[in-house]
């Protein structure tokens, strides 16, 4: 039996330890194309005026990119590559990559050749790439466009390196098909309002840069106990599995010391993260078993979303070689905690300063107080469209539960913090004064005193102050971070714009501009209270209150996706210019078709398993039961035989539940199935198909504890979680 034959893997399991800890200084971005490295390759002259260029946001000259192309593909044939990519985010969610060769023939000779136009912009194929109608499948023309915000690397696989450069995907007609043209628009527009905004506090300030810092939560379990689950490898998750005795609740796992052979494997991706320039800082056990996390320095809004689609890859491979397989799935096991991606968002000037950092003078208070009630303003305005930027079908199974935040988007700023908000709106900041606990003393009569580590941690709030930045803890861990900071971004953009007009407005009806200012903050509190929550955001006392506040609980993605489509949301991306309509119904399309795919997949693997796995051990176990229960009978001990029968009225039961359940899922799929319109076959599969997921897991897992271990053939939750 192959789950026997895996468990024999695991015990035989020869791991090399010897993995070594390199001087990682040493080691940070060495398969990258750093601006050093472009200087040294490029030559002082002409690196300078690409920085100009750059700078300017002006186009770079053909003559120019022949030169950067040159100088990418001497340095990466010094590494051993013969091959380039441009490496894009097409709306899979994933990376994509189509390998050409330097290697050019010329007079019957090869020649090594990368051109300027070759690494500006590339044609890829377009129409198998999902587009939401924008292309039909014989339109296939689509183009890839150089990022040159995102530096070059070398990928390494299969012993060979190729040179990756970072893109974004379009297509003929124009319209975005992948994350990363939208992401980069809507991070330009918050530049370009926040730097506006800056000017009323320091006119020294000329760029604001969006920051992220992404953590990362993943599972690794064993190659071969993995393989011996058709469901994890076809789905990401367990669709079937009995909680065992010992599972998170002693909280021993969170923190603890890291097994060893998982710390080699760590050791070698995060130096290998490292030669990709992806800054890890942090490393530790996470509170499920056999569940970890990682996570880096702060980076550049796009940059830190490049890294983190890399690290996925990085983490996959290395866990390969470790004979080990990453789990990135939202909710690979039913009744432990989930895997997220919290996102931790901030902006700062090109003056040094954390926007949303208090400082020790009155300005930068009043500065840091100006973003961060602008920031919650934006999450107010904006909170189903940022829900609907986190949904998805393996999401929907983490949110609300084992300390995920749940669908409804709140705030939480802490104790300290709200009452700030209280007092500046009430005009009774004398309340406050110094105290022992690090008040820092501001003596502006418009602003109160704050601190620099003025909050406690909320771990159910989906987007939290923690400091200096705000924690959007709601995003998946297999997610691409792209479409939550795009809608973030762009929210934020429109509210500071929306900021600058409301404070104008006043200053030009003659208000003095700290008290336009004031005035119009105050307004931003009163209306956006209600998404401000400082308690437990499990409970139903605050669904309850969260209704009575007005604000959205979309527990299922079909209808939190209706976001991106709505009025509102329209308004705002064309607004900016960041994406138009075409575009927005595009994606709708494509998030509601991805989660019929995803559910529709994990139904027919439920129906296969359920039929060839385990209702014929569950037959195997019982007909032995029926065999002994005969025996007994023929040698006269009917006495003795009420515990057999229970047991195989129960197993019979439950076998009869899973064949009939089963049978209903497929004909509920059918159903589905015939709809066209793709909103109404998700909502289909969301509230006709997945209800049998839990039933049918039921009995199946009923059996799972009833039957002869001997027989059972799937690894079980104690054999995947705990056995390394």
């Amino acid at each position: 039996m192959i789950r026997f034959t895996a468990l024999q893997a695991v015990q035989n399991n020869t791991t090399n330890f010897a993995a070594t800890e390199e001087k990682k200084s040493t080691i940070l971005s060495k398969y990258v194309f750093t601006n050093e490295k472009m200087e040294r390759y490029l030559g002082k002259q002409a690196y300078k005026q690409y920085q100009s260029d750059l700078q300017m946001g002006q186009p770079i000259s053909e003559d120019l990119a022949d030169q950067i192309a040159a100088a990418m593909r001497t340095w990466a044939m010094e590494h051993g590559a013969s091959h380039y990519t441009h490496w894009f985010q097409p709306l899979t969610g994933l990376t994509a990559e189509k390998h050409d060769s330097f290697l050019d023939i010329f007079n019957g000779s090869g020649i090594e050749k990368f051109t300027g136009s070759a690494l500006i912009q590339q044609e890829p194929d377009a129409s198998s790439f999902p587009s939401g109608g924008i292309r039909n499948t014989f339109e296939a023309r689509g183009y890839t466009a150089w990022d040159p915000t995102s530096p070059a690397f070398l990928m390494k696989s299969g012993g060979g390196f190729t040179l990756c450069i970072p893109t974004i995907f379009v297509s003929y007609t124009g319209e975005a098909l992948d994350y990363k043209a939208p992401l980069l628009k809507a991070i330009h527009q918050l530049d370009l309002a926040a730097t506006a905004v800056c000017k009323y506090f320091d006119n020294k300030v000329n760029r604001v840069t969006a920051t992220l810092g992404i953590e990362q939560e993943y599972f690794l379990i064993d190659a071969a106990l993995y393989n011996a689950r058709p469901d994890l490898l076809i789905s990401g998750r367990t669709l079937f599995g009995h909680l065992p005795a010992k599972g998170q609740q002693l909280d021993d796992h969170y923190f603890g010391s890291i097994p060893e052979r998982v710390q080699a494997f760590m050791i070698d991706f995060e130096n290998e993260a490292l030669k990709l320039g992806i800054p890890l800082k942090t490393r530790h056990n996470e509170v499920a078993p056999s569940q970890f996390e990682c996570a880096p320095n702060f980076e550049e809004l796009n940059l830190a979303v490049d890294h983190n689609q890399l690290l996925m890859d990085v983490i996959d491979k290395t866990a390969r070689r470790h004979n080990f397989r990453s789990i990135l799935h939202e909710k690979p096991f039913a009744n432990v905690n989930g895997s997220g991606k919290h996102c931790n968002f901030s902006m700062g000037t090109d003056t040094g300063e954390n926007l949303l950092s208090p400082g020790k003078t009155p300005n930068k208070n009043f500065r840091f107080l100006a973003f961060f009630v602008n920031v919650i303003k934006a999450v107010y305005d904006h909170a189903d469209l940022l829900r609907a930027s986190i949904a998805s079908a393996s999401n929907d199974h983490r949110l609300g539960a084992n300390e995920a935040p749940p669908a409804i988007i709140s705030v939480f700023v802490g104790n300290q913090l709200y009452k700030v908000m209280q007092s500046l709106k009430n005009n009774k900041l004398e309340h406050f004064e110094d105290d022992a606990e690090g008040w820092i003393a501001i003596n502006a009569p418009q602003i109160p005193n704050l601190t620099k580590d003025n909050t406690d941690r909320n771990r159910t709030s989906p987007f939290a102050f923690t400091g200096n930045k705000f924690e959007f803890r709601a995003v998946g861990s297999s997610q691409n971070t792209s479409a939550p900071m795009t809608v973030l971004t762009t929210a934020v953009a429109r509210q500071l714009v929306q900021f600058k007009n409301d404070v104008d407005h006043r200053t030009a009806q003659g208000e003095n501009l700290s008290q336009a200012i004031v005035d119009v903050l105050q307004g931003y509190i009163t209306v956006s209270e209600p998404i401000l929550f400082e308690g437990n955001n499990y409970s139903e006392e605050w669904a309850q209150e969260a209704a009575k506040r007005g604000l959205s609980n979309k527990k299922t993605t079909p209808t939190a996706l209706d976001a991106y489509v709505s009025d509102k949301s329209l308004s705002l991306f064309k607004d900016l210019g960041i994406m138009g309509h075409i575009e927005l119904h595009a994606r709708h399309e494509i998030m509601l078709e991805t989660y019929v795919h995803k559910v529709q997949i994990e139904s027919r693997i439920m129906g296969e398993l359920a039929m060839t796995h385990v209702v014929p051990a569950a037959i195997r176990h019982l007909n032995e039961l029926i065999d002994s229960l005969s025996k007994l009978k023929n040698l006269g001990l009917q006495a003795n035989t009420q515990a057999m029968e229970e047991s195989v009225i129960e197993i019979s039961n439950h076998i009869t539940a899973i064949k009939t359940n089963v049978r209903n899922m497929v004909d509920a799929r059918k159903g589905a199935n015939k709809l066209d319109d793709m909103r109404e076959k998700a909502i289909a599969y969301c509230e006709e198909v997945k209800p049998y997921f839990n039933v049918v897991r039921y009995h199946s897992d009923k059996l799972e504890i009833l039957i002869d271990d001997s027989y059972w053939p799937l690894p079980k939750y104690r054999e995947l979680l705990f056995l390394r």
